[in-house]
């Protein structure tokens, strides 16, 4: 069978599944005013993005196995997936301070202010964990690479970024009924204004997301997000992109990280919590929904995923009315 040709606009589509705003469920914010020598070692951390904005001065970002990236003043870097990383005035600075240990507490929903006075050059900046909902992260954005920088020029081009981000880092925010709520939101609505432009980079530059190289791998990514409510199978995906079932299989791992068949059920478990959570939908109304043509496969596969049934994942929850 001959290759197949991407189709016109696929790429778009797949990007914009990951574009798709995920759930934040918390956000710790903090404001630093650091002053050279300083460095700061942070954790890893579990379905929790991290967001650097630097408000004034400069620093540096180092990664394990990364090379180091320079941040000055209005520049934003991301990091999708909480990887860790030192952040510091020189990439070189030699020792440091565990995060944990200067703030320790950093509970979703709070506030906090780290100062080291070290008598050199100055610097102040926004940083924040922005805890989400690990269902509602798909494989593409998992993906992601280690760290996402946008320079002052990028984020200028993104107005309602550049000013979410002015007031969100201003000691002067306001405060009152439903503070906690509304910086929440405006944090995620950050993020994903963050992700759009260096999404468009991405696409312009597929190697950096090799799936995105890939038509057939790219193409049923975007069935697995769409059209998940069909009754696919992996022979029946791996034939609708061109591929016989091995090869899809395994270009499938390699690019994305995870089996086709966990993929699928990750994106029908998505939409299934978004519909038990979220609305007001019978029960019995969900395994057609979202792929299922049996009860008893749904609330089997369901509680697997999320090891609690359908009716006690609701319970848990206040849907829409």
């Amino acid at each position: 069978m001959e290759p197949m040709e991407p189709i016109q606009g696929e790429g778009d589509d797949l990007l914009s599944e990951l574009l798709k705003p995920l759930r934040l469920t918390g956000v710790f914010d903090s404001r630093w005013h650091v002053s050279a020598p300083w460095a700061i070692e942070g954790d890893a951390e579990q379905s929790c993005a991290i967001l650097h904005y630097i408000v004034e001065g400069a620093c540096w970002i180092t990664g394990e196995g990364q090379t180091p990236v320079e941040l000055r003043e209005g520049d934003l870097a991301v990091f999708p997936t909480g990887t860790a990383h030192r952040i510091s005035d020189r990439p070189d600075r030699v020792g440091g301070l565990r995060l944990g240990a200067v703030l320790p507490e950093r509970l979703p929903g709070t506030s906090g202010e780290l100062k080291i006075e070290g008598g050199g050059p100055e610097s102040r900046l926004l940083c924040a964990g922005l805890h989400y909902d690990a269902s509602a992260a798909t494989g593409l954005y998992t993906a992601l690479p280690w760290a996402l920088v946008l320079d002052r020029t990028q984020v200028d081009n993104e107005p309602l970024l550049r000013d979410t981000l002015r007031l969100l880092a201003s000691t002067q925010r306001p405060v009152g009924p439903g503070d906690r709520l509304i910086t929440l939101r405006a944090f995620e609505m950050a993020l994903v204004l963050a992700l759009r432009p260096l999404l468009r980079e991405i696409a312009d530059n597929p190697a950096s997301l090799p799936v995105l190289s890939h038509p057939g791998i790219s193409r049923a990514m975007v069935i697995i997000a769409t059209r998940f409510a069909e009754p696919w199978t992996i022979e029946s995906l791996a034939r609708e992109v061109g591929m016989s079932r091995s090869a899809f299989t395994a270009a499938f791992r390699e690019l994305v990280g995870e089996a086709p068949a966990r993929h699928l059920t990750g994106r029908r478990m998505q939409e299934a919590a978004r519909l038990l959570g979220e609305t007001s939908l019978p029960q019995s109304a969900v395994p057609q929904r979202v792929g299922y043509r049996s009860a008893v496969g749904f609330h089997l596969a369901f509680r697997k995923w999320f090891e609690k049934t359908p009716g006690e994942y609701r319970s848990g929850t206040v849907p829409a009315a």
